[in-house]
């Protein structure tokens, strides 16, 4: 089983083992999501199915989980979207994007949430695929097996809501680390959200800084000296992730448990829903 990362050579080995296995797209263009379903059309894993973060991964329905720009759909309809695509809790899951991970690891947290432990990122995505001389295919995704029941299981990571992290706020058994550009969170910019800022009291670890500059994951040695530095002697048990939206915050996530570190928590509603929730303190610089 592959828990969090995978390379594109031990995926075709698994490919050529016949394990049962779906291989997940979750490309995706922030700015211009109109894009997502033609960058897939145009080059994808062969075999690969689609992930769309605003059609599959989130949703604005009554039965959404958070706020923000991309709240989580109940666990009950991504079990039911995964089952429809053939993916059952045997199957072993990889994820990819072609956007240095970004987007991915979406899929990688929603799939935890939901118990099921076998899935991966596929460390360097498309481009590391590619490398590798991996087969591609265009067109539409056609899901190859038939449809399944996912069942749900206890959530193997933390999902936290706003009203948790404003209770513990400015205390030592709660460590904000914002994972947005610097930029942003220090309110300089802020091309998405009502309000520039951040969350009174988070750290910034810019999710691109666990990346090297291929698009791979750095070392476990230099992740783990990289993130003591930033903690500095904070509990690693006490960080709360969040990003704009509760989508690139994940790197950050998995980035902790490359180096060595337990599961931390994801505040999935993140700046975007702190910064339209009333009353909810905002700092700058």
């Amino acid at each position: 089983m592959y828990p969090l990362l995978i390379t594109a050579a031990q995926l075709q080995s698994l490919q050529q083992q016949g394990t049962a296995l779906a291989v997940v797209d979750c490309s995706f263009d922030l700015m211009k999501p109109e894009l997502a379903d033609g960058l897939f059309e145009a080059e994808h894993i062969a075999g690969a199915l689609q992930a769309h973060l605003d059609r599959d991964l989130s949703t604005h329905a009554d039965d959404a989980v958070n706020g923000g720009r991309h709240p989580l759909p109940a666990r009950e309809r991504v079990a039911a979207w995964l089952g429809s695509l053939g993916i059952g809790n045997g199957t072993q899951v990889v994820v990819y994007d072609r956007n240095a991970g970004n987007y991915c690891g979406r899929l990688w947290w929603m799939l935890k949430w939901l118990g099921h432990d076998a899935v991966a990122v596929l460390d360097g995505g498309l481009q590391a695929w590619q490398a590798a001389g991996g087969a591609v295919d265009t067109g539409r995704a056609t899901p190859a097996i038939a449809p399944t029941v996912f069942e749900i299981k206890v959530p193997l990571r933390q999902l936290v809501q706003t009203d948790t992290v404003v209770t513990h706020l400015g205390h030592p058994e709660q460590t904000v680390i914002d994972a947005r550009g610097a930029p942003r969170y220090r309110g300089e910019v802020e091309p998405l959200d009502p309000i520039a800022g951040h969350i009174p009291g988070a750290l910034n670890r810019p999710f691109t800084d666990n990346f090297t500059a291929d698009g791979h994951f750095k070392s476990a040695d230099i992740l783990k000296a990289e993130w003591e530095q930033l903690l500095g002697g904070r509990p690693a048990s006490s960080v709360v992730h969040h990003c704009g939206s509760g989508v690139s915050a994940v790197p950050n996530l998995i980035a902790m448990e490359l180096a060595g570190y337990g599961p931390t928590a994801l505040y999935a509603g993140s700046w975007s829903e702190w910064s339209r929730t009333p009353g909810l303190p905002c700092a700058r610089g």
